[in-house]
């Protein structure tokens, strides 16, 4: 009898990418497959199952796929943290570092409800600033993350230390040493 696959078992490894020296964790084979993309979303959602969620928010790109898919096993509502420029009614923004530059997300100013409880979730953690960002958007809006959920964690950078940082569980399914 065959082993049964891991999730990190569907993610594709793409070396110098963007960059040389770069290994690209590609969830795009994860998604692609139906048993995978069911075992990442089941393993993403497992530890929230009962706990008082009240919204789903994905971060732009790969977050929405999976934060969808989450919002509606959890049958809670989902809310897209976009890039600058791409939401269509009153927005807030939140700035943050890049590694050249910065970037800016938003969200729309009466997506989520002060008090509500809100549930981050996207496809990889880097050094977090994504991350950080919609925390403080939806924070800056009254509500409360009560946590973000990834599939895969890169620890070398720093980014799950700087969220449980700001008080917040991290929960991803896989991890990667190095970049």
């Amino acid at each position: 009898m065959a082993a049964q696959k891991t999730v990190q078992d569907y993610i594709r490894t793409i070396p110098d990418f963007p960059h040389e020296g770069i290994l690209f964790r590609d969830v795009t084979t994860l998604f692609q497959d139906a048993r995978g993309f069911r075992l990442a979303v089941d393993q993403l959602l497992s530890p929230y199952v009962g706990a008082q969620i009240d919204m789903v928010v994905g971060l732009e790109a790969r977050g929405f796929i999976l934060g969808g898919a989450v919002a509606h096993q959890l049958s809670k509502g989902f809310v897209p943290v976009r890039k600058k420029g791409k939401l269509p009614a009153r927005t807030i923004e939140q700035e943050y570092k890049l590694e050249y530059g910065h970037a800016t997300v938003e969200i729309h100013d009466d997506a989520v409800e002060p008090g509500q409880k809100v549930l981050i979730v996207d496809d990889l953690l880097a050094t977090g600033g994504t991350a950080e960002a919609g925390i403080r958007l939806i924070e800056r809006l009254g509500a409360e993350v009560v946590g973000c959920a990834f599939v895969i964690d890169l620890p070398d950078l720093g980014g799950r230390a700087r969220l449980e940082g700001m008080g917040v569980p991290v929960h991803a399914i896989c991890s990667y040493a190095g970049l």
